[in-house]
């Protein structure tokens, strides 16, 4: 008897052992970040930036359960969710606990001081009749507009989270259009068999007629306009799908650990706000979404984006700051940014700057990142009519694999299209046909990249500069490209290439084309033809060693 104690002990003790380990990763890897692996992020920083700090909360906390909120999927929770965060944000601040459950609402205001916690097992569901959410003056694609209220909305706050292990999902099927291309026949049959209205040339499914009236009005991308009264914007209220999650004009705030997912529009938004934290997160779209975008940070300073993953279908993490006039009068870019160990599974592009970028974008490094499938890895994009400057923008440490298109691209002809459907236009240098530089000519300088490596890509690279205003220094260092085409360079001044080696299967491994200044160094493919740059149009100063 003794001996089957003693075994039954040491068995009990290496399962604990081996079961040790395990929890103890997983602790880790979901522990909320702090002020310490904070300051790790900023190690080599090549720009100043403060130092951002975790917000703290105080600890007193009610459950949503306390204000009525049942958790079946079925009652709508609106009033007692909104209940509870003022009664806490009232008291001076802390917690807002979300158990586990299916808790059905409609809009959701956070206020300061109040930390969203939401428990393990828990999901917060938005609703999705449309009528709950009122049209209300917005600001999306760069635009001053007219939306739907988003889901989760904060304005003028500070001091404000959303944490946990929970879910939100924004119902977003409910209110995206889809595109017949983007779906199976079948699957498209089954969405046209549930409601809503196909588009005159049947490729296009709407949810209601609203919806597709909306469409009617826009001109440039997703912007209705030509309205004037509230009677018409009622008439295309369900065309004007919210983002998710809208933060405007706040600071201090703190995503950690939550999965946000199927958003009517963009995912996450936050605009003109200060000192923001992402860690952990997922963000997650149907690859077919439109406009279903992972992060657009808009005209904001210091924040960290780290240790979170994006699968989304539009573009993942995107940098932007107003577009055209209504950008460049706010005035306010979105500067010191540290992106951080996250991983993009789908997108348009994995890394993104533009294309409204009007009030600027300056001082972004993205680091130990990995791109997998995105349709591009890094973008920039942009057009006449934005103005705005993107400068000094680091990217090291990337991975990229089966990119469609380009894993790096720049894009000063952008036309609204994805990267897999857009047509690039080559410029001449024809002073005929040059426009003035003005307040609305774009301008992209000082990027600096290295340590990249892109496995099965279409192209390994394409820079389309503005003939008035060029790609202007760009340095690309160590870095692997596997190709079917090689680097196509365009309308470009003071690009440098060292130590780059591109793996192409057709044509030139470079072809340079009105470029300015450059310098390629120690440029090779897999079979050791290091000088195989093909030089056509205008070209000065090309130096290769």
């Amino acid at each position: 008897m003794k001996s089957f104690t003693n075994n039954l002990f040491l068995v009990l003790s290496i399962i604990v052992f081996c079961i040790s380990p395990i929890n103890s990763i997983y602790a880790e890897k979901n522990k909320p970040i702090n002020n310490v692996q904070i300051k790790s992020y900023y190690k080599d920083l090549p720009f100043k930036m403060d130092i951002l700090k975790v917000p703290s909360f105080k600890k007193y906390s009610v459950n949503i359960t306390d204000f009525g909120a049942v958790g079946d999927g079925l009652t709508l929770n609106t009033e007692a969710i909104n209940k509870a965060i003022k009664s806490v944000s009232d008291k001076g601040g802390g917690t807002v606990i979300v158990p586990q459950g299916i808790w059905l609402t409609g809009p959701i205001t956070m206020l300061s001081n109040v930390n969203l916690f939401t428990e393990q097992n828990s999901m917060i569901l938005f609703s999705s009749d449309f009528n709950l959410y009122p049209i209300v003056d917005a600001i999306f694609e760069g635009l001053n507009t007219k939306r739907c209220q988003s889901p989760i909305t904060a304005k003028n706050a500070e001091n404000i989270a959303i944490t946990g292990y929970g879910i939100i999902d924004g119902s977003g099927d409910a209110w995206r259009p889809v595109k017949k291309e983007k779906l199976t026949d079948r699957q498209f049959r089954n969405l046209v068999k549930s409601g809503g209205v196909l588009s005159e040339d049947k490729k296009t499914w709407y949810p209601s007629q609203s919806s597709m009236k909306g469409q009617s009005y826009c001109v440039d991308q997703n912007v209705p306009v030509g309205i004037s009264t509230n009677v018409e914007w009622q008439s295309i209220h369900d065309f004007l799908r919210p983002v998710m999650v809208n933060f405007i004009n706040c600071k201090n705030i703190l995503l950690d650990g939550v999965t946000f997912q199927n958003s009517p529009a963009w995912n996450l938004h936050p605009l003109m706000s200060d000192n923001i934290i992402i860690n952990n997160i997922t963000v997650r779209n149907p690859w077919y979404s439109q406009n279903g975008d992972g992060i657009d940070l808009e005209s904001c300073t210091n924040t960290l984006i780290v240790n979170s993953n994006f699968d989304v279908g539009d573009d993942a993490i995107c940098m932007k700051s107003g577009k055209n006039e209504d950008g460049r009068s706010r005035n306010r870019p979105t500067a010191n940014v540290i992106v951080y160990n996250c991983v993009v599974y789908h997108g348009h592009g994995g890394f993104v700057v533009g294309s409204e970028m009007s009030g600027d974008v300056r001082n972004i490094i993205v680091n130990k990142c990995s791109f997998l499938g995105t349709d591009v890895g890094l973008r920039f994009k942009s057009t006449r009519g934005r103005g705005g400057i993107v400068e000094n923008i680091y990217i090291e440490n990337i991975n990229m694999t089966d990119i469609p298109t380009d894993p790096l691209l720049f894009d000063l002809f952008y036309g609204g299209k994805s990267p897999a459907e857009e047509d690039y236009v080559e410029t001449t240098d024809s002073s005929s046909k040059i426009p003035p530089v003005t307040v609305e000519t774009p301008c992209f300088r000082n990027i600096f990249i290295s340590n990249v490596i892109s496995n099965n890509s279409n192209r390994a690279m394409y820079f389309n500069g503005l003939p008035e205003m060029k790609v202007q220094n760009v340095k690309i260092e160590d870095s692997v490209f596997h190709s079917k085409i090689g680097a196509v360079i365009n309308q470009t001044n003071g690009i440098v290439m060292k130590n780059v080696k591109i793996d192409n299967s057709v044509g030139e491994v470079v072809q340079l084309q009105n470029v300015e200044n450059g310098v390629f160094e120690n440029i090779s493919n897999s079979k050791g033809e290091a000088k195989q740059i093909k030089q056509v149009g205008q070209n000065i100063s090309i130096l290769i060693k």
